[in-house]
């Protein structure tokens, strides 16, 4: 079993700064990439940033040049710092993980599973 848990979310001015962390454990065999998605009220998920395990990454538009995302393979743990934000950027941010893990009855004793985070709420607000 996995999990990914995130924290580093909270209320923040706008031109303000946070950063949001993911970590992974459990079964885990490897990681291929890591994201950051986000979920505005009556908005549908969308990607944020993304990672894979070469470092190679990928950004949505509204956020290049503000956001960046890292990783660390050995802890299995990515970040999401995020500068200059604005109220746009307010929203539920949910840590994704695509990775091999352990699982008995999988193709030698693997399987490649997608897994989320619970979420954790930026707000960016006077």
């Amino acid at each position: 079993q996995v999990q990914l848990v995130e924290s580093g979310g909270g209320l923040v001015q706008p031109g303000g700064s946070l950063t949001l962390s993911c970590a992974a454990s459990g079964s885990i065999f490897s990681i291929n990439a890591m994201g950051w998605y986000r979920q505005a009220p009556g908005q549908q998920r969308e990607l944020v940033a993304a990672i894979t395990s070469g470092g190679s990454t990928n950004y949505a538009d509204s956020v290049k040049g503000r956001f960046t995302i890292s990783r660390d393979n050995a802890k299995n743990t990515a970040w999401l710092q995020m500068n200059s934000l604005k109220p746009e950027d307010t929203a539920v941010y949910y840590c994704n993980a695509d990775m091999e893990e352990y699982y008995s009855g999988g193709v030698r004793g693997k399987r490649r599973q997608d897994y989320w985070g619970q979420g954790t709420q930026v707000t960016v607000s006077s």
